[in-house]
């Protein structure tokens, strides 16, 4: 197949990655393929079959590569990380947007930055990334994108064997903010100054400085977090390697949504500090900023002028913020009014999403009796009703969705399709193809999970 391949990374100097093939699997089978975004990359889809998108054949055009970085991981420094399981095939131009785009094939083999690793993917890892890189899509927040899944035919050996699987993902780009980590550590001044020079050129051409650079990148930052906290979204392993500079969500790991909300709510298995829980995130995300800075400094020379620009986030985040849980309010920008009903929430374990989809009900029909239901303190919400008095529904409609990608339903898809039953998964991901509408027969999917439905811990695909 011609895939009209336009790529920019791979013209990059050496050092920025590794190239290579694709490791060919043993039984290709294209088992979802996203028609819509294929179509967006200005793809043929009846052309895209399983051995493309596996790698077992590499397209014209294609310079297949493994792309270089750095990484903290739970706060401790890896000079060398690197796609060890990934390859970028290269780079298109939507016909439709005119923007460049990465496609990757996540799972594709060992590279030279496998480590121990194997360098495959797991069924359940490509699916869960694809139901819910696609659902955040729907939900109107930034992320890369999936464009398909192929199973391998062979077997994956994890915690148990699993079937293995390989993504085909896409993004703006996969620039990470371990990647300039990865040449500051090297005290590669040349190579920091050539990725500056490409990201401002491919992500922020309005920028005119690496200053101008991180307050951009702050920016968008700023408002993809906040924009995971108004669904109850928790990435789970926000380490330096796993932040897009382009403002993306990446790496769909250990994610979750949350069912009852808490604060100090943890999903992933391997956070046993609390670190990447949700209440942090900006925290962390604003660590994570501070790291990206310090690799600028090579190229600035003046530390106090980045340290300026790196105390603005939390005016940028708090102002994101209310702008985000302001709409899921119905216009009520009210930090009191925001603070006191998460605290609510927390006290009498209400289901996030279930709470702002019943007050949007409510907004619309005036019947407060399935809010009130959600709660034991009901003389509390009955006086935090009172200072609410009436929001937008027309506003809350599109902030507060229905569905949500819940953990306990994207378990039961994939455990279904480990035994060769794809019918729950294409049914989940048509459900949160149009997540801020009431889908007539969809009412098992905005429920939340029974006691014994409940998942404590989501994994790494690794």
């Amino acid at each position: 197949m011609q895939i009209p391949f336009d790529n920019s990374f791979a013209a990059l100097p050496a050092g920025f990655y590794d190239r290579q093939d694709p490791i060919p699997v043993a039984s290709p089978r294209l088992v979802r393929l996203n028609q819509g975004l294929a179509r967006k990359l200005g793809l043929d889809p009846a052309a895209l079959n399983a051995d493309l998108l596996s790698g077992n054949a590499v397209p014209l055009g294609a310079e297949p590569l493994a792309m270089a970085y750095a990484g903290h991981q739970f706060g401790g420094f890896v000079p060398q990380l690197g796609d060890g399981r990934a390859l970028l095939l290269g780079e298109v131009v939507s016909p439709q947007d005119g923007q460049r785009y990465d496609i990757q094939l996540k799972g594709s083999g060992r590279t030279a930055f496998s480590r121990g690793g194997d360098g495959r993917a797991t069924l359940g890892a490509v699916l869960r990334e694809y139901l819910v890189s696609e659902a955040m899509a729907a939900l109107g927040i930034p992320t890369t994108r999936s464009l398909a899944v192929v199973t391998t035919g062979e077997v994956v050996p994890r915690d148990r064997p699993e079937p293995g699987a390989v993504l085909t993902r896409v993004a703006a780009s996969h620039i990470r903010v371990g990647t300039f980590q990865y040449h500051f550590y090297r005290r590669d001044t040349k190579a920091l100054q050539t990725l500056t020079d490409y990201v401002i050129a491919r992500h922020y051409p309005e920028a005119k400085s690496p200053l101008d650079l991180l307050e951009q990148v702050m920016q968008r930052q700023a408002e993809l977090v906040a924009r995971w906290m108004g669904v109850g979204f928790i990435h789970g392993v926000m380490n330096t390697d796993n932040m897009a500079i382009s403002g993306e969500t990446i790496d769909y790991g250990p994610c979750a949504f949350m069912d009852s909300y808490h604060p100090d709510k943890v999903f992933s298995s391997i956070d046993r500090q609390g670190r990447y829980a949700f209440a942090m995130q900006p925290k962390l995300a604003h660590w994570n900023l501070a790291q990206l800075a310090g690799t600028l400094v090579p190229l600035v020379k003046d530390s106090a002028a980045l340290q300026a620009v790196l105390d603005g986030f939390e005016a940028m985040f708090l102002r994101a913020y209310l702008a985000v849980f302001g709409d899921k309010l119905g216009g009520r920008a009210d930090t009191g009014l925001i603070e006191d009903i998460l605290s609510l929430m927390a006290a009498n374990e209400v289901d996030f999403t279930l709470f702002f989809s019943h007050l949007t009900d409510a907004a619309e029909r005036g019947d407060f009796q399935a809010l009130r239901a959600l709660f034991q303190d009901q003389g509390a919400i009955d006086a935090w009703l009172g200072r609410w008095g009436q929001g937008d529904s027309a506003i809350m409609r599109r902030a507060n969705p229905a569905y949500i990608a819940r953990n306990h339903q994207v378990e039961a898809a994939i455990e279904a399709a480990n035994t060769g039953d794809f019918e729950p998964f294409e049914a989940l991901h048509h459900v949160l193809k149009t997540p801020f509408t009431r889908q007539d027969g969809a009412q098992a999917y905005a429920r939340p999970p029974k006691a014994d439905e409940v998942v404590h811990a989501t994994f790494c695909g690794t």
